[in-house]
């Protein structure tokens, strides 16, 4: 990430908004909203492969959820942030990763530019690619600030997407299994 970069763009942009950049509260912000990106931003370059990589071998093939995974996003088209629960489950076929790892799954995806809805399905596609699962199923409740601090303004809205892969797709069942387990 090209910290230099960020900060004369940050500092062009308080200048266009009115404000002093040399101002004593300001002088230091570029460097801050640099660094800050350097964190939110840091899944650009990373993929969960070296989260879902690390597998141990199971013989069952029951249901593994992993379910209120707290993260935050930035919204790709406003750049603010949205933020909320993911929630996962998976049927493995062979194998099972360490818990940890499915959270792991979710930040390097989360930290980037995104869409929620890009976000649930890279999440299920990267479950399906490394763990060679029978199927993946991610659900994310998240609230936008785009939705809350502008346009409409409205608060507490929470928006809620689904994606199925494998088995779940064409099982209603099983997803229903999966939806009561989420909301136990």
């Amino acid at each position: 990430m090209d910290q230099e970069k960020i900060k004369t763009a940050i500092n062009m942009i308080i200048e266009a908004i009115g404000e002093d950049p040399n101002r004593e509260g300001l002088i230091e912000t570029p460097d801050r909203i640099a660094r800050m990106y350097n964190e939110i931003f840091s899944g650009i370059n990373e993929t969960p492969e070296k989260h879902l990589s690390k597998v141990f071998k199971v013989k069952n093939d029951d249901i593994v959820i992993e379910k209120d995974i707290q993260f935050y996003s930035m919204c790709e088209h406003h750049f603010l942030p949205f933020f909320g629960k993911a929630h996962i489950a998976y049927i493995p076929d062979g194998k099972v990763v360490g818990l940890s790892k499915l959270a792991r799954t979710v930040e390097v995806f989360a930290k980037r530019p995104q869409l929620q809805e890009r976000l649930t399905s890279q999440i299920a596609d990267s479950l399906m690619e490394y763990l060679n699962c029978k199927g993946s199923m991610v659900v994310i409740e998240a609230e936008h600030l785009c939705m809350s601090m502008r346009g409409v303004k409205k608060w507490g809205s929470k928006t809620t997407t689904l994606v199925t892969r494998g088995v779940f797709k064409d099982d209603p069942s099983l997803q229903q299994q999966v939806l009561n387990m989420i909301s136990m």
